[in-house]
């Protein structure tokens, strides 16, 4: 869980001043894209980082996911996939977190915006696929990843545990349940066990 909350929050970042190395822009693609389900990964479009640790457009796509590279300057690997639907959503809290706000904030912000409906999200719901592993599984020269695990966010705006009949937390493992009920950020977490 500690690994996922650290993924959300790299997808808000805007990184200054890495430590780290930066793949080249094919290791980055090359590993971005594993997050997508296969057929989708070909055409998908790819954000990732510069030489100067800019976040920006690695790939443009000609289908309707978008994948995110792997932030070298947090902690494991994590890769991420999502269709065009929550891209507002998701710029939207990159924007916030780069002007410094907390959680919360973005949070909040997000969800008046979402309600007064100058925030899009998605009507039929979309799907986040992040794809995780302990860095020392990462090789940032040939983009060679083992070890992974692959977890699902389904996002379901304004969903309750009563419209949808699911859970507030897992009775079982790999359970689907709801977490931000009724709130713009409504999801349901799927977190098939490991191997």
């Amino acid at each position: 869980m500690r690994t996922l909350i650290a993924f959300f929050l790299t997808l808000f970042i805007s990184p200054f001043g890495y430590s780290q190395v930066i793949p080249s822009k094919e290791v980055q693609i090359k590993t971005a894209i594993l997050a997508a389900p296969e057929e989708k990964r070909e055409g998908a479009m790819v954000y990732g980082y510069d030489s100067n640790g800019e976040f920006t457009v690695l790939k443009n796509g000609s289908n309707e996911m978008i994948c995110i590279a792997d932030n070298p300057e947090t902690e494991g690997f994590s890769v991420a996939a999502y269709p065009k639907d929550l891209e507002a959503f998701m710029a939207r809290g990159r924007e916030l977190k780069k002007e410094g706000k907390s959680f919360q904030e973005i949070f909040d912000t997000r969800e008046a915006e979402a309600k007064s409906g100058t925030l899009k999200m998605p009507e039929e719901g979309a799907t986040l696929y992040v794809l995780t592993a302990e860095k020392e599984d990462f090789n940032a020269t040939t983009g060679d990843v083992s070890n992974t695990y692959l977890r699902y966010v389904v996002y379901i705006p304004w969903s309750t545990p009563e419209t949808t009949g699911l859970p507030l937390k897992p009775s079982a493992p790999g359970m689907p349940w709801i977490m931000d009920p009724g709130t713009h950020r409504a999801h349901i977490m799927i977190t098939p066990p490991r191997n």
